[in-house]
């Protein structure tokens, strides 16, 4: 009796040892092959863009947006995303959309998932607009940041980052921040940037510096001489002699006048 249930519990020792070994097998092979077998399945995204119903899907996008046709644009972009779900670029239009319709919530959601897919300035700088447009300030300010961390050479970027640090009451940083675009775009729409920044806390004295930089600036352009405009001259090609005049041809001479006989 005891041999017996020796030999059963050796039985089942080794059903159980065969099937762990099974399912270790089992598991090596979905690490080592099934990322293999999706991949090779599954088609390559620079393929997909590049084909001749996503140039169509595109193009009807930025007609319809550029025509005002919503509906049709947004049918066009989630198409464009059926297909191609990490086109970064279709999130941002999207977002885009969304925006300009007023629906915040989407697009943020469409702004933060193309800069998921893509670390880029714009996708940023877009999604701190809406934080803005939402008084949401603090989420505006560090999405700002972060665009200009990764794109720090235009005024417009430093702009919109000073509207949110003078909602949050950082007038300082907000001046500083104006500064800095005038400096990378010395014209008299930053000036009046800073001119009304200075108006909204009735700083008087800085009210008036700022309207004599605008003069400054303006008179400048005014006794700035006119750019004259180069022109190339082109070389002047070698006349060609004219040809002589060909000799008139010589009458060919005519014999007696025969008539034909009947």
């Amino acid at each position: 009796m005891t041999d017996g249930i020796q030999n059963v519990e050796r039985v089942c020792y080794t059903v159980l040892m065969l099937a762990i070994a099974l399912i270790l097998l089992f598991l090596v092979y979905l690490v080592l092959f099934s990322p293999r077998l999706h991949h090779a399945t599954e088609p390559e995204a620079p393929k997909i863009r590049d084909s001749v119903q996503m140039k169509k899907l595109w193009a009807l996008a930025q007609v319809s947006m550029k025509n005002h046709h919503t509906l049709r644009a947004e049918k066009a972009l989630l198409t464009i995303l059926r297909f191609d779900e990490k086109n970064a670029s279709a999130y941002n239009r999207l977002g885009i959309l969304y925006a300009k319709e007023k629906k915040w919530d989407d697009a943020i959601e469409c702004f933060e998932i193309a800069q998921s897919l893509d670390n880029n300035a714009s996708s940023l700088h877009n999604v701190g607009l809406v934080y803005l447009e939402t008084e949401n300030y603090d989420k505006a300010a560090q999405a700002f940041q972060q665009a200009i961390t990764l794109e720090g050479d235009l005024p417009t970027r430093y702009i919109a980052y000073s509207k949110a640090e003078e909602k949050l009451g950082n007038r300082a940083k907000a001046l500083e921040a104006l500064e800095t675009a005038y400096t990378l775009d010395p014209s008299t729409t930053v000036l009046r940037h800073i001119l009304e920044l200075h108006e909204r806390a009735d700083d008087i004295a800085a009210i008036t510096e700022t309207k004599e930089r605008i003069a400054t600036l303006l008179e400048a352009k005014k006794t700035k001489p006119p750019r004259v405009r180069q022109r190339t001259l082109r070389p002047v090609r070698p006349s060609t002699p004219a040809k002589p005049p060909k000799p008139p041809r010589p009458p060919r001479p005519r014999g007696p006048f025969k008539r034909k006989v009947i």
